[in-house]
């Protein structure tokens, strides 16, 4: 058995492959919308965060023999907690991630931290466009609402969110909820609807659509900010499904 952590499109698509390919999965997300999508696929799976305990005792249960941390680039939290509970228990972890996208223009400006981000817009001002979510909203409200600037979030069009945004203090209409893929055209349409002059984004990889938000804003000569992903010592990494199969093959021995 192999305790998964799930969370993202592609991490949905990697579960199916290894249960395709005769492994058995209990895949463990955050959010509704993600278990609903491994329940159509006909992937086991457990529904909310997970403590260092709670990791462990889940995996003991199910007699997991591995763990696959397919978690979202920046979930830094709960790769951490995949890696400790790993090594308490004695099995393997293996990371899955996206592949990095390289960029090198004069519009994009890299920053380690969304704190950071949220300085450099704020010394840049204008109309700003974030899409990091909503984990994160606060720290780019305490820098960033004010009369000098327009703040639009971009974000899952959920209760949780809207009410975050109202307890934040966003505007209604600055908040564009709107689920993707999207498209370089769909980014664009957003961009010119509001004016955007700097967009904030995370180093989430070409699945997480960072190429097309990227790429439009560029076209458009606005301003990037990319946050950089964690920097976590994974160990043992993969960023294609084959990759992860033939490492399982060789770990588990198909048992």
């Amino acid at each position: 058995m192999i305790l998964f952590l799930a969370g993202t499109s592609d991490a949905r698509e990697l579960a199916v492959y290894l249960q395709q390919n005769g492994f058995s999965i209990l895949a463990t997300v955050v959010t509704q919308s993600a278990a609903d999508s491994l329940q159509q696929a006909g992937i086991k799976h457990h529904i909310g965060r997970l403590k260092i305990e709670e990791m462990q005792q889940l995996a003991t249960h199910i007699g997991a023999k591995i763990i696959v941390d397919a978690s979202h680039p920046f979930a830094e939290e709960a790769s951490k907690t995949a890696i400790e509970t790993a090594k308490t228990i004695g099995i393997p972890y293996l990371r899955y991630e996206r592949e990095n996208s390289v960029y090198d223009h004069k519009l994009i400006t890299e920053v380690e931290s969304y704190e950071q981000a949220a300085l450099e817009a704020k010394k840049r001002g204008g109309n700003i466009m974030l899409t990091t979510g909503s984990k994160t909203l606060a720290t780019f409200t305490k820098h960033l609402l004010n009369e000098d600037m327009k703040l639009y979030a971009r974000m899952l069009p959920n209760v949780e969110n809207m009410q975050k945004c109202a307890d934040l203090g966003v505007p209604q209409k600055n908040i564009i909820a709107i689920q993707g893929p999207f498209s370089k055209e769909l980014n664009q349409a957003l961009y010119k609807q509001y004016g955007v002059t700097l967009m904030i984004t995370k180093e989430s990889g070409q699945v997480g659509s960072m190429d097309e938000k990227i790429e439009a804003a560029i076209e458009q000569h606005i301003e990037v900010i990319l946050i950089k992903r964690p920097r976590i010592h994974y160990g043992q990494k993969y960023s294609t499904n084959e990759g992860i199969l033939n490492h399982l093959k060789g770990e588990l021995n198909n048992g």
